[in-house]
């Protein structure tokens, strides 16, 4: 199995399509260490990197709704907030359970989930608005 950068869901702003690509090269990382079982390494690393991620992406994103004044600011940053409150279970589950086939699971599907219908849905959205008012 292999998770692969769509280009479809491409935003059409050039640093938030760069973040979304890393974090998809990522979750393709921690998929092929499960298959080499190695998934328990990997997760470690995608959960330090998603604990960085939030703030640096999320904060990007909404500071440019901000700067120009995106209608669906509120929304928005409330799927931000969702996304935020369940990274920090899966940290929390990964922390006292340590590195193990669950955890690597449920953070493998839950982030590629919500990664993709976020960025269809929600961050297309942004981008329209963007390059329209460009």
């Amino acid at each position: 199995m292999k998770i692969e950068w769509d280009p479809t869901l491409e935003v059409g702003v050039e640093a938030i399509d760069e973040q979304h690509k890393e974090l998809f090269r990522r979750l393709d990382r921690l998929l092929q260490a499960m298959q080499t079982h190695q998934g328990a390494v990997e997760v470690g690393r995608l959960i330090d990197y998603l604990g960085e991620y939030v703030v640096t992406h999320f904060g990007q994103e909404e500071s440019v709704m901000r700067d120009r004044a995106y209608p669906g600011y509120a929304a928005h940053k409330a799927e931000h907030e969702v996304f935020l409150k369940d990274f920090q279970m899966l940290r929390a589950e990964y922390l006292s359970s340590g590195p193990n086939a669950v955890i690597t699971i449920r953070v493998t599907s839950r982030v590629t989930a919500w990664l993709r219908e976020h960025i269809y849905r929600i961050d297309r959205a942004l981008g329209q608005y963007l390059q329209r008012r460009a």
